[in-house]
């Protein structure tokens, strides 16, 4: 009943997750960049991660887009600014909502079904029967998926990036009576290489945490159904916080 022991508990918790979690991708890590290398598990996370996630995300950026240009004319009407419509939308998609609204859809897909298929594999004790075989889990299961995320994660956000431009487009000239070629150049001049640069280097940071929670998550699931499902819980949730608490570190770093 004493609060200080359950406070006590409750940070030893704490650091004793952060420390497995830092040893976990350590080895994750060292696993990457030591071969033997899995190019035909590379080339299959690729798909799963890349290739079948650019619906959402593509759906996600295009009303993200469409939605920001009219709150920004919204509010820019109040002060006779709506012709920065253009220039707040496209910077604004490529250096934030871009990054972290397609690597949170990410999290949800991704981190969920890394999680539970890794979680499934140690329940039906296929990752014992790889260490049977002499083969690492870290370097057979765990690093081609990170590798995947490095690589897939910027690739989607350079995609969400153009197509959430698109629907600012789309929406400013169809509803709000811009003019096309003017919207087009004004974002050309305002956008620089760093602020698509910076989004893209989030991106890449995103994308090991999607991975890395999922892998981590699934590694360390209890027995059952039940600690698969919890397990692919905690990946989710996990990777939604870390990935709005790197997103600020990164943006006081870019400032």
């Amino acid at each position: 009943m004493n609060p200080f022991a359950s406070i006590g508990r409750a940070s030893l918790g704490l650091l004793s997750t952060t420390g497995m979690v830092a040893l976990f991708a350590w080895n994750c890590i060292l696993a990457m960049i030591r071969p033997p290398w899995y190019g035909q598990q590379i080339g299959r996370q690729l798909l799963s991660i890349g290739y079948f996630s650019l619906p959402v995300v593509g759906l996600t950026a295009v009303f993200t887009g469409a939605a920001l240009a009219l709150n920004i004319y919204t509010g820019g009407a109040r002060f006779n600014a709506e012709s920065f419509v253009p220039n707040i939308v496209g910077i604004g998609i490529t250096r934030e909502l871009g990054p972290v609204l397609a690597s949170l859809m990410l999290a949800g897909r991704v981190s969920a079904a890394i999680a539970a298929e890794i979680g499934a594999m140690k329940v039906t004790e296929q990752i014992d029967a790889l260490r049977t075989l002499s083969t690492d889990p870290f370097r057979y299961l765990y690093a081609p998926r990170l590798v995947a995320a490095l690589i897939a994660v910027p690739l989607l956000v350079l995609i969400a990036d153009i197509i959430g431009v698109f629907g600012g487009f789309a929406v400013a000239t169809q509803s709000l009576g811009f003019n096309g070629s003017l919207y087009v150049q004004n974002t050309m001049d305002f956008i620089t290489t760093w602020d698509v640069g910076s989004g893209l280097i989030k991106a890449a940071v995103f994308g090991f945490i999607i991975a890395l929670m999922g892998c981590y998550h699934g590694h360390a699931s209890g027995r059952g159904a039940q600690g698969v499902g919890r397990a692919t819980t905690n990946a989710v949730v996990s990777a939604a916080i870390m990935i709005f608490a790197a997103n600020y570190l990164l943006t006081s770093l870019f400032v």
